[in-house]
């Protein structure tokens, strides 16, 4: 990713100054090295005014918020658009162009490829939170994705977000035991998985790590166990716990009204790797998250011609 601005690259000798061709500037987000500097100027400035404006003019609120930020740094408890609702499944799906694509996704065999419109993306996540819903996930609930790179994946987290539950994504490369100490720690009632993954033509079991985490009296918190199909492979199966996760959608309804939120209330659990200790759980709050990756896509990101 990079900025449609002429860079200056310093030498010992001299500078260089590399004109962005037209065809990559003409429609991106900022043109010009000034506009950047004035965008960021009035970020350091006057912040609060800043957050407000770029929170107000990019996210669709159920509620606009009227503080920017409370509190600090010092006391530890910084809040950001603390009197705002809205749902962060809505600003990913529901305010785009239907039919406009929203994902392409290619499968590790490069040829096994999806293009998925935003009115699909869309259905899916709602019969996707609707069968959460139907396995007694409720707002504030912690549901484990230990899922491959597939769409699905996607689907899971705007799933969690669009009920308010709290999505907490484990690398689907990671041990029986690292997937069990972050299942534990966060007390899910349920994992979304897959009965293998696929990366580099090897085929990872996945639905067999999960079995492996889960047989412990300590992931007791765990009800239920849904399976994406991506292989087809030969998985072990416990009754009344696991679930394939396209028949668990197929019987719900493609619409699931959004659940409000607040711009503090918690929008998903992050750990870190634990190579230094015990992982620690970074709880990511909805609406300063939301401005801020937003505002961070608009100046990073080139408009495709």
């Amino acid at each position: 990713d990079a900025l449609p601005i002429s860079t200056t690259m310093a030498s010992e000798d001299h500078d260089t100054l590399i004109d962005i061709p037209s065809s990559v500037s003409t429609g991106a987000n900022l043109v010009g090295m000034h506009n950047y500097l004035a965008m960021w100027e009035k970020s350091v400035n006057d912040p609060q005014a800043f957050w407000m404006e770029q929170a107000l003019k990019h996210l669709d609120w159920i509620v606009p918020p009227k503080t920017t930020m409370r509190g600090g740094f010092e006391t530890g408890d910084v809040a950001w658009f603390p009197d705002g609702y809205l749902n962060v499944s809505v600003n990913c799906l529901d305010r785009h162009p239907p039919e406009q694509t929203a994902i392409i996704w290619e499968g590790d065999d490069p040829s096994e490829v999806q293009r998925i419109t935003y009115a699909e993306a869309l259905a899916a996540t709602c019969q996707l939170a609707n069968a959460l819903k139907s396995k007694g996930v409720r707002k504030g609930d912690r549901v484990c994705l230990y899922m491959p790179m597939v769409p699905e994946a996607a689907y899971a987290m705007l799933a969690c977000a669009r009920i308010g539950a709290i999505h907490s994504v484990v690398f689907a490369g990671f041990s029986a035991e690292a997937l069990r100490a972050r299942v534990v720690d966060s007390q899910c009632n349920v994992v979304l998985t897959a009965d293998e993954g696929l990366r580099g033509g090897k085929k990872i079991k996945l639905k067999q790590t999960v079995d492996t985490a889960l047989d412990s009296a300590e992931c007791a918190c765990v009800k239920s166990v849904l399976v994406h199909k991506r292989t087809g492979g030969e998985i072990s199966w416990v009754d009344g716990r696991d679930q394939w996760m396209h028949e668990a959608m197929a019987c719900e309804r493609p619409f699931c009204a959004p659940e409000m939120m607040g711009g503090e209330e918690p929008l998903f659990l992050l750990y870190t790797s634990g190579s230094t200790g015990k992982p620690k759980g970074v709880l990511h709050s909805t609406a300063g998250y939301r401005s801020e990756e937003h505002t961070s896509e608009l100046q990073s990101r080139i408009k495709s011609r």
